[in-house]
C-alpha cells in the first residue's frame, strides 16, 4: 500500500522538487498541498506542474488534515511556519518529515514530548543530503583528535536562518567529542565586530550568504603543522531527495521524534 503523503510549500525550489520526487516514487501518493496561496485548486493549476499532478491544494492546515487523510507530512517552509505546521501534524496523528531549520530549543523539546505523547513518528532534519551527514559524521570523528575547529557555511541568500541548521547540529556533534577550549590569542580583539564569525563553546562559526550558492560547508580543523577540512557541496536541490525519501521510510517505523538524518541512516 503507497504511503500517502502531504506536502506544504509545493512552490518553494525544494519543494517542488519533493513532488516531482514523490511523483516518481510507486511507494508514494501525493494526497494535498499545502500553500499560503491557490486555496482550492489544483497542484497541475500551478506553475511547473504537469496536467497530471491532481492532489488538491489548501491554505488551511486544519481543514487539510481533515479532510484529506495522510501518513506523512513532508515540511519545506519556512521556520515561521514549520514549528506550527509540525504541531498541527502530530496532533492529528500524520508523522511530520520536516527539512525546515531554525527551531528554538524550547519548540524541539516541545515538539520532542508532543511526539512521545501522540506515539507519532517525526524526523526533523537540518539538512537532508547524505553526503552532508556523512561531513557531520567525519568531523565529529575528527573533533576527537583536532579540538582547534572552525565552521564556514555558504548558502543562497535568501535563507531566512543563520548560522545553518546543519552548521548548528555539526557544531553540536563536535562538541559531544571536543576537549572544550576557547580558540585563538587570548588578547584577541574585533575592530569589527562580528568579523571572527559567532562563538559556540569556543569553536567559531562563519555563514556566508550569496546568490548562486545553495548549500555548501567547510569544517576546518587545525593542528601542529597541519590542517584538515572536510567539505560537503550541494549543487542543486535534487542532492536532498534521498535523504528526504529515506526519512519517509524510516518515520513510518517511528513513535518519537528524531533530530537529525544521521540518526536515521
Amino acid at each position: 500500500m503507497a504511503i500517502k503523503i502531504i506536502v506544504a510549500g509545493p512552490r518553494g525550489r525544494m519543494g517542488k522538487e519533493a513532488v516531482h520526487m514523490i511523483y516518481g516514487v510507486s511507494d508514494f501518493e501525493l494526497t494535498a498541498c499545502l500553500d499560503h496561496k491557490n486555496d482550492g485548486k489544483k497542484l497541475s493549476d500551478l506553475e511547473g506542474f504537469q496536467d497530471n499532478f491532481n492532489a488538491p491544494v489548501y491554505s488551511d492546515i486544519e481543514k487539510c488534515f481533515t479532510e484529506q487523510q495522510a501518513d506523512v507530512f513532508v515540511d519545506l517552509t519556512t521556520p515561521e511556519f514549520g514549528y506550527k505546521h509540525t504541531k498541527a501534524a502530530l496532533n492529528h496523528g500524520i508523522r511530520p518529515v520536516v527539512g525546515t531549520t531554525g527551531y528554538t530549543n524550547e519548540q524541539l523539546e516541545e515538539l520532542k514530548q508532543l511526539a512521545r505523547d501522540k506515539k507519532t513518528g517525526c524526523i526533523i532534519a537540518p539538512n537532508f543530503a547524505i553526503g552532508a551527514v556523512l561531513m557531520m559524521k567525519f568531523a565529529k570523528m575528527a573533533a576527537a583528535y583536532f579540538p582547534d575547529v572552525e565552521i564556514i557555511e555558504k548558502h543562497h541568500d535568501q535563507k531566512l536562518d543563520a548560522p545553518s541548521g546543519t552548521a548548528k547540529k555539526t557544531a553540536e556533534l563536535i562538541q559531544e567529542v571536543r576537549k572544550r577550549k576557547k580558540q585563538g590569542h587570548p588578547d584577541e580583539e574585533e575592530t569589527i565586530q562580528g568579523v571572527r564569525g559567532g562563538d559556540f563553546d569556543g569553536m567559531r562559526i562563519h555563514s556566508m550568504r550569496l546568490p548562486g550558492l545553495v548549500a555548501h560547508q567547510e569544517v576546518v580543523f587545525g593542528g601542529a603543522g597541519q590542517t584538515l577540512t572536510i567539505q560537503h557541496d550541494s549543487m542543486n536541490r535534487a542532492s536532498f531527495m534521498d535523504g528526504i525519501k529515506e526519512c519517509v521510510y524510516q518515520v513510518m517505523d517511528l513513535d518519537e521524534l528524531i533530530y537529525g538524518l544521521e540518526n536515521v541512516l
